[in-house]
């Protein structure tokens, strides 16, 4: 069972029950007491559990992962996707950015002089509040302590007020059939902003490809292009179903 696939049955057991020792968690998951304290570990530093003497609590709102753990996470490889993207960005006026720190890596580095920018991201807002003469917007919404974000259905009715040319966003995992995510508010977000845009870019460093979470935001099909820092072999299968990968700071523009 690989690291991940513990993490969301811990994670699963742990909302269920509250809480678990963990021998509980050792015999749920047939490995070693010492494999389950290491995973703790690791889950309480990204904010997804509590720990305790002998086991874990559940944490109210963990069901996405604080995004100061992101940021400093696989910070090379979203830097790297980042640059992909930023050397094949099509033309626009108008973008929404989402809360995610890949995305915020590219927003740091985009000029966006005389540009709108429509975000849920309070990072990617704080960011770009120390630029002049940029346009930036953030719906209202319900904050989250852990994705310095907001959503929520008062987020998804304003976002639907808006009429945008270009979508960045990043997601949680993805694979052949589509992207996910952690948590529902945040898929049915990122579904209001697919319709509310007109191309759409999914920014994601390579570690993405490896992991997987519950919830599927759409398919492939639904982007215009993956900016990615994965190699070729790894951007294999999703080229082979036609997906426009780009791995290279310059490829042919997207049309």
């Amino acid at each position: 069972m690989f690291v991940n696939e513990r993490f969301k049955l811990i994670s699963e057991y742990l909302k269920e029950k509250k809480k678990a020792t963990v021998e509980e968690l050792s015999a749920l998951l047939y490995v070693s007491p010492a494999t389950i304290r290491r995973d703790l570990l690791e889950m309480q530093k990204m904010g997804m559990v509590a720990r305790t003497h002998g086991g874990a609590l559940y944490i109210e709102n963990s069901d996405e992962i604080s995004i100061f753990v992101r940021l400093e996470k696989n910070a090379k490889e979203k830097e790297q996707a980042a640059s992909v993207a930023l050397g094949n960005l099509p033309s626009f006026q108008t973008v929404f950015i989402d809360n995610s720190s890949t995305c915020l890596a590219l927003a740091e580095r985009m000029d966006l002089t005389h540009k709108t920018v429509v975000t849920n991201g309070l990072q990617v807002a704080l960011k770009l509040s120390q630029k002049e003469d940029v346009h930036l917007i953030m719906p209202a919404g319900e904050v989250h302590f852990n994705t310095n974000s907001v959503t929520g259905s008062l987020t998804c009715n304003l976002l639907r007020s808006f009429n945008l040319d270009l979508m960045l966003c990043s997601c949680a995992a993805l694979d052949g059939k589509g992207t996910y995510e952690y948590s529902l508010e945040t898929i049915q977000l990122k579904q209001v902003a697919l319709e509310q845009t007109r191309t759409h870019i999914l920014v994601a460093d390579k570690n993405k490809f490896f992991l997987s979470a519950p919830y599927r935001t759409c398919s492939l099909s639904a982007y215009d292009a993956v900016m990615t820092d994965a190699d070729d072999e790894t951007a294999r299968p999703l080229r082979e179903l036609g997906v426009a990968v780009y791995n290279k700071i310059k490829q042919p523009p997207i049309v």
